[in-house]
């Protein structure tokens, strides 16, 4: 790292701009990520250095991603940030802990993130099992104890299906595995029509095939009563309700923001706002508050070396801390926000609180 007076503090920051990437989630990370380094050097950089964003597009390609680490890693950031998407984040963490290369997750949330214990890896979002055991309990305490859920596969997928049934069977509920793969949006709704379910859970990708199979299931009449989730959060971003209108409402889903921001987390609402012309969604306020931590430990200690189990940073959605519990194998801000939510029929571009942490 370039360490002479007046140099750029250089940070990576990994997120995907590109399809088959979630392109408006990381646009939305990165407004974030950007706004709190423009903040950052407003506030006299580090120790009077700029803060510089050097951003690669992982497109939610983990071999890109890890070898847009490894590039990051010859430019010499002092740390690495950002990442939406859990396969994309495992490949950098992997990437990361092999290199020394301090990295704050933003976003992803698959509780194996790494196979072995670490240092050099932290993470804001809430492990999955900790935001999907949030989003069972409301299913039960709603009544729905039976549910069926569209998958694909996938890693991520794969845990979402485990932890609703490991939450699900020992207090009597069951879980039914329909294929999205193997089965169209039609041949799901005869499936779902022929058995007990009271909820249909989304764990597929956006917007195919969860856009299509949102419109099947609401012009069934054989499924008018059946809930439809999604728990993976496709429901946050403007395009899901502009592909769907009226359709895309009542779907509840998990984001990770309080019920009040923070002071900070009022101003930089306002900001984000301006920024992408919309409501910046709960993964701004990540980008953002990724930003605020690693400035944190830039300023107490000139460097960043494994930092995570000192620091503390006040941030947009509360004061953040790292702990190291298994069996997260991480440095895990132990309780970040998790509401689950939906948008308002009457209302679309509002939101709900229906249920939280």
């Amino acid at each position: 790292m370039n360490t002479s007076p007046g140099a750029a503090v250089r940070i990576g920051a990994l997120v995907p701009l590109s399809r088959p990437g979630w392109v408006e989630a990381g646009q939305h990370l990165l407004a974030g990520l950007e706004l709190g380094v423009r903040d950052v050097n407003d506030d006299g950089g580090i120790g009077g250095r700029p803060l510089e964003l050097v951003i690669r597009d992982t497109a939610a390609d983990p071999e890109r991603a890890a070898a847009a680490v490894d590039e990051l890693a010859r430019l010499g950031v002092v740390a690495l940030a950002g990442e939406y998407h859990s396969v994309v984040a495992r490949a950098v963490a992997a990437r990361a802990d092999a290199l020394g290369l301090p990295y704050l997750c933003s976003s992803a949330v698959l509780d194996a993130l790494t196979e072995q214990p670490t240092n050099w890896v932290a993470r804001l979002s809430p492990p999955q099992s900790s935001g999907w055991q949030v989003y069972a309990n409301f299913l039960l305490s709603a009544g729905h104890s039976r549910i069926a859920v569209a998958t694909q596969p996938s890693v991520y997928w794969a845990a979402g299906t485990a932890i609703l049934r490991d939450y699900f069977t020992p207090r009597g509920g069951s879980v039914i595995e329909l294929d999205a793969q193997a089965l169209t949006p039609a041949a799901i709704c005869d499936e779902l029509a022929g058995n007990r379910a009271t909820a249909l859970l989304l764990l597929v990708g956006h917007p195919d095939p969860a856009v299509p199979i949102v419109k099947a299931v609401r012009h069934d009449q054989r499924l008018t009563n059946l809930l439809i989730g999604a728990p993976a959060g496709q429901p946050e971003f403007t395009e899901w309700i502009t592909l769907l209108g009226a359709a895309g409402t009542a779907i509840p889903f998990l984001r990770y923001l309080p019920e009040h921001l923070t002071p900070l987390g009022t101003q930089v609402e306002t900001a984000l706002r301006e920024h992408l012309n919309e409501s910046p969604s709960f993964v701004a306020f990540e980008g953002y508050d990724t930003i605020t931590v690693l400035t944190a430990v830039l300023r107490t200690n000139g460097a960043i070396t494994t930092p995570w189990p000192n620091v503390t940073a006040e941030a947009t959605r509360g004061r953040i801390h790292f702990t190291h519990a298994p069996p997260i194998n991480i440095w895990q801000w132990p309780q970040p926000p998790i509401q689950v939510v939906d948008r308002d029929p009457a209302a679309p571009t509002h939101f709900r609180i229906l249920h939280t942490n």
